[in-house]
């Protein structure tokens, strides 16, 4: 284990723990972040940051950084719709959006312990169920940045429909929140629908603070004021050129740790009443950093008691959200890690500038994410019946396994020796498993303990995403970041499949298309992928049993 120096930073409601296993390395990398101005230069949106290549995209990807300021209006706006909406009996508020349209609503909701249905999924018997639970007291959030994402399109022509069919008019319970002069927006205002338009200079996963963020989850109820305030009282200290910058030492952190070769960052809750928090930091920061062939990978995890958070491996950070000091006594092995205790409000855009800093020292631009577009164009083309359609490797029992070319040994016909052998292409120092299930996440939500189980099995990090939202978050990662990643999807038969209204394609249809399109282009990459099929939901347990 590696001597580490630990050092506290405090502010107005904020607390960093953190440590360093280079004392040397990780002050000189503040000292320059200090002297070069970079906190206020981020405040003062200079583009030039992080270097000349990223200033097209930077230039235009600032805007989060006033939000709990700018956004203020919005909070008497979205109170009035509120009260309107409750008055007419509306008070199931459903989200349909991806990635940074759905990730922070979801936190925020849940952090004030109010409900909002959120429907980030092409899987049949998901968005079945969002259909049909208590349709006459539903509110429907339609959100897109670039109004013509396909997942959250056919999620409003199923809900337009279910609408229709009831006798309802769509306009009095559909609400987008977009960017302006989008496709969406203009098929919004046509259908009559409200339309909040949120600021286009703000990047999605940035996007917490924006009508993003806050239009769902101030109709579902969350305290939105409140949240602003929180981020306000922390902006301050994070555009201070001042090493007491809780910022620039969490990015610093980050980036000088990840120059070490600790490129894997272990998120766990520690006591904070957010617990959802790390899925939404794992896209800010898998989504900004993953590129050019480096990045830092997020493990979430359930618990610091997990495989992947002690013991924890020479290439993991671990990180803490929340009060409990549990640092003081679980040390990283790499000798970096930190305890972040801030609210949710200070810690979205404590970590937004933390991701900014790390980038920087990283040498990456945080605000492109350019192989996000490459799974949804081979999407596209297997929806076009173009694509390589795949053919099974064999079938064993309820299991159709596919495996890309190259590293499936001639003969194996079992599933468990497919998994083994997955697993044997695992670089024992650097690697990582990558667990997508395309499934009805909550009907589905056991199959998430295997990432536990397989940590402890390999002794390595282990991520687990729901498909497709993972494409818009660490799908950026796996195609851009550190080729050191292999990859199992879990695929499956729906109970039945749905139709996507006036589209040429049914949702199980889509979604398939999306798990294969990132398979082949995971593959096209080199990436080593296993995909075990299932002939219906009852069949997971045989894909449980082999990864136990």
């Amino acid at each position: 284990m590696s001597e580490t120096a630990w050092n506290t930073v405090e502010g107005d409601g904020f607390e960093l723990f953190f440590g360093y296993a280079d004392e040397a390395a990780y002050a000189a990398t503040v000292e320059a972040l200090v002297a070069d101005g970079v906190a206020s230069g981020i405040a003062g949106r200079d583009a030039t940051l992080w270097g000349r290549d990223a200033v097209s995209e930077s230039g235009k990807r600032l805007g989060w950084v006033d939000l709990s300021e700018r956004s203020r209006p919005l909070v008497s706006e979205i109170e009035a719709l509120r009260v309107e909406l409750g008055d007419l009996g509306l008070t199931r508020v459903v989200l349909c959006g991806m990635g940074g349209s759905s990730l922070a609503p979801e936190v925020i909701c849940e952090s004030d312990g109010v409900a909002l249905d959120v429907l980030d999924s092409s899987d049949p018997d998901f968005v079945r169920s969002a259909l049909e639970s208590r349709l006459d007291e539903t509110v429907v959030v339609v959100s897109s940045k670039s109004g013509g994402t396909v997942e959250t399109d056919s999620q409003r022509r199923a809900f337009e429909k279910a609408f229709r069919d009831a006798g309802i008019d769509p306009a009095q319970r559909i609400v987008v929140v977009t960017d302006p002069g989008s496709p969406l927006e203009e098929s919004a205002r046509g259908a009559g629908y409200r339309v909040f338009l949120a600021d286009p200079e703000v990047g999605g996963r940035y996007s917490a603070l924006t009508a993003f963020g806050l239009v769902p989850s101030g109709l579902a109820g969350a305290d939105i004021a409140t949240l602003l305030d929180e981020a306000e009282a922390i902006r301050p200290a994070l555009e201070a050129d001042s090493p007491d910058n809780p910022g620039l030492r969490l990015g610093a952190l980050l980036g000088a740790a990840n120059l070490a070769g600790a490129d894997k960052l272990v998120l766990a809750n520690a006591g904070a009443p957010f617990a959802g928090f790390g899925d939404w930091a794992e896209q800010l920061v898998a989504e900004s950093t993953g590129k050019d062939g480096k990045g830092i990978l997020p493990v979430v995890v359930d618990s610091v008691e997990s495989p992947d958070f002690a013991p924890s491996t020479p290439d993991e950070v671990l990180v803490t959200i929340g009060p409990e000091r549990v640092l003081e006594r679980v040390r990283p092995t790499s000798g970096w890690g930190a305890a972040v205790d801030a609210s949710l409000g200070a810690q979205m855009l404590l970590w937004e500038y933390a991701t900014a800093v790390a980038g920087r020292v990283i040498g990456i631009n945080p605000f492109d994410q350019p192989d996000v577009e490459s799974a949804k164009a081979a999407a596209r083309e297997m929806l076009d019946g173009g694509g390589n359609q795949p053919t099974p490797v064999f079938v064993e029992g309820a299991v159709t396994v596919y495996a890309s070319p190259g590293w499936l040994p001639e003969g194996t016909d079992t599933v468990a020796g497919a998994v083994d052998a997955l697993l044997a292409e695992l670089d024992p120092r650097t690697g990582y498993v990558a667990v997508q299930a395309y499934l009805d996440r909550h009907r589905d939500a056991a199959l998430s303990a295997v990432r536990d189980r397989l940590a402890a099995r390999t002794g390595r990090p282990v991520t687990f995403g729901w498909g497709p939202r993972f494409l818009h978050s660490t799908g950026q990662y796996h195609k851009g970041g550190p080729d050191t990643g292999v990859y199992l999807q879990v695929t499956g038969q729906p109970v039945a499949d749905l139709a996507v209204p006036d589209r040429p394609f049914t949702f199980h249809e889509f979604l398939t298309a999306q798990a294969v399109g990132d398979g082949q282009v995971l593959a096209d990459k080199g990436r080593p992928v296993l995909r075990l099929h299932v002939s219906g939901p009852d069949d997971l347990d045989a894909v449980r049993g082999v990864l136990a």
